[in-house]
């Protein structure tokens, strides 16, 4: 399998992943303090929204090089 194939096949996948899930969120840690023996920490948790349009054109890509980004030898 070359470069490119893998390539296609992981756009193609991101694409339906986000479709899927439309977003992913996660946690991070914004605020830390120690006090002696007391240990503080604020979580913010973020979320990321995937538009439609970029879910498509992924898999639109994505099939792109698949059929025409590999040649056969």
């Amino acid at each position: 399998m070359n470069a490119i194939k893998i390539l296609a096949i992981a756009l193609i996948a991101g694409g339906v992943l986000g479709l899927v899930y439309g977003g992913f969120s996660y946690t991070k840690e914004t605020h830390e303090a120690n006090v002696g023996s007391i240990h503080l920490s604020v979580q913010e948790k973020e979320t990321v929204n995937i538009p439609l349009w970029m879910g498509v054109g992924a898999i639109a890509l994505g099939g792109v090089l698949l059929v025409f980004g590999v040649k056969n030898k």
